[in-house]
């Protein structure tokens, strides 16, 4: 049989596996992909191949970043940051109209430097948040979209497990990529902001104006998240600098972000141990998926489909931006139906040299890519994020949220455009690292 149509035929098998047998995405890579390399080249190179991936990617030190950075997000969240975020944000714009929606988004995107997880961020955003919009009587649709799409901003804005794997797949600097996050971010959450404002002026009901906050009660408020800044500007200016590595910054962050919990005294044993015990299965989970995707990619990699693909559609008589488009299509609707990890893990081997060969930025393709990605946690059918916040939201149905979330999407739209029409806007901070 044609190697290419063997690897064609492989992707279609794992598709079938995830979505008819429900199989997890890491073990579901795994399988077919130690099954097509056994196929292509032998079954006792297959066990080769298994043994060397597996042993070099549970002993990769570079992969020790991942676990740091969860656990700092992990003992923030049990420390109660969270909170402290979203009444700063509150006290400087909960007076204007959507105001308190506005502050949801600058909290999920200040909780998220820390936190780097859409689904922790949903889920606390949704406890603090919530019932503040209740009380100044928010439409649910506004407050859940709010809480939802303001929580993809995790995926974006570093400390990303996401980009950190992409980097470490693409073996480009973490670093570099998390500037890269940062102004995509800051993009992404000024549009959903804007959004927000939107959506009032075509529903003024929806978001009521809120109290205003005097002058001194909002700098006092600084002053309680004063701790968290500080904490995102050691991690993130020691990798600018070259303080750290990222392992190191991950390492130092952790250390600092238990100190500033014990000093506030808001970080119990219990929920040290539960930082432990969440970073402990978040970490598993993703080790899992990047090896069960180093299995697949090699598999990909025999049957060469990824350098006859990029070798054909560099041969397409059409402009680089069309084909480059093509591939954010792809990314997403796969981003509607997968999740977002697991999708940059399968689909990186194959459109990533398509897009350097083609002469785009290897640094700004991945941060767009993982810009787009975010669409899928709040599109149905997957739609993680919405699902979490509806899960905390009991009284609100999920049809609701995503009908909030809908709302929002043409932010994501427009950020994608934004990108692309300025791709400075990822690229310059990153150019500045040391």
């Amino acid at each position: 049989m044609d190697l290419a149509l063997v690897g064609i035929l492989g992707i279609v098998v794992l598709l079938l596996v995830l979505f008819l047998l429900g199989m997890s995405v890491g073990f579901a890579m795994g399988i077919v992909g130690f099954a097509g390399f056994c196929y292509v080249v032998s079954f006792k190179a297959g066990l080769n191949m298994l043994s060397s991936v597996l042993w070099s990617t549970f002993s990769n030190y570079g992969l020790t970043v991942i676990p740091l950075f969860i656990f700092m997000g992990q003992i923030a969240f049990y420390s109660g940051v969270n909170e402290k975020l979203y009444r700063a944000a509150y006290k400087w714009i909960g007076h204007i109209r959507g105001g308190v929606a506005m502050a949801t988004v600058m909290a999920c995107a200040a909780f998220s430097a820390i936190c780097g997880s859409n689904a922790a961020t949903a889920a606390t955003m949704t406890t603090v948040a919530l019932p503040e919009m209740k009380r100044f009587k928010y439409d649910p649709r506004l407050s859940t979209g709010a809480i939802a799409c303001g929580s993809t901003l995790g995926v974006v804005i570093p400390p990303s497990v996401v980009l950190i794997v992409i980097g470490l797949s693409t073996e480009q600097s973490i670093a570099r990529l998390f500037y890269g996050g940062i102004g995509a971010g800051i993009v992404l959450a000024a549009l959903l902001m804007f959004s927000v404002y939107l959506i009032c002026l075509l529903h003024p009901d929806w978001g009521p104006v809120g109290p205003r906050s005097s002058w001194k009660t909002r700098l006092l408020s600084l002053g309680g998240a004063s701790e968290m800044i500080v904490l995102f500007l050691l991690v993130m200016l020691g990798l600018f600098f070259g303080f750290f590595t990222p392992t190191e910054a991950g390492a130092a962050g952790s250390f600092f972000a238990i100190v500033i919990g014990l000093v506030q005294g808001r970080l119990t044993w219990k929920g040290f141990s539960a930082s432990v015990l969440d970073t402990l299965r978040v970490s598993c989970m993703v080790y899992v998926i990047v090896a069960g995707a180093m299995i697949f990619g090699r598999f990909l990699a025999v049957t060469r489909i990824p350098f006859d693909i990029a070798t054909w559609v560099v041969g397409l008589p059409v402009p680089s931006v069309v084909i480059v488009a093509i591939i954010f299509a792809i990314f997403i609707v796969g981003g509607a139906v997968m999740d977002a990890l697991a999708l940059l893990l399968i689909t990186i081997p194959i459109f990533f040299p398509v897009a350097v060969k083609i002469g785009y930025d290897p640094l700004w393709f991945a941060v767009t890519i993982t810009v787009i990605t975010t669409l899928g946690a709040v599109t149905p059918p997957v739609g993680a994020t919405t699902y979490v916040v509806a899960g905390m939201a009991r009284d609100v149905p999920i049809k609701e949220v995503f009908k909030g979330t809908a709302y929002f999407l043409p932010a994501y739209i427009v950020c994608i455009i934004l990108l692309m029409l300025f791709p400075s806007l990822v690229t310059y901070l990153p150019g500045l690292v040391r």
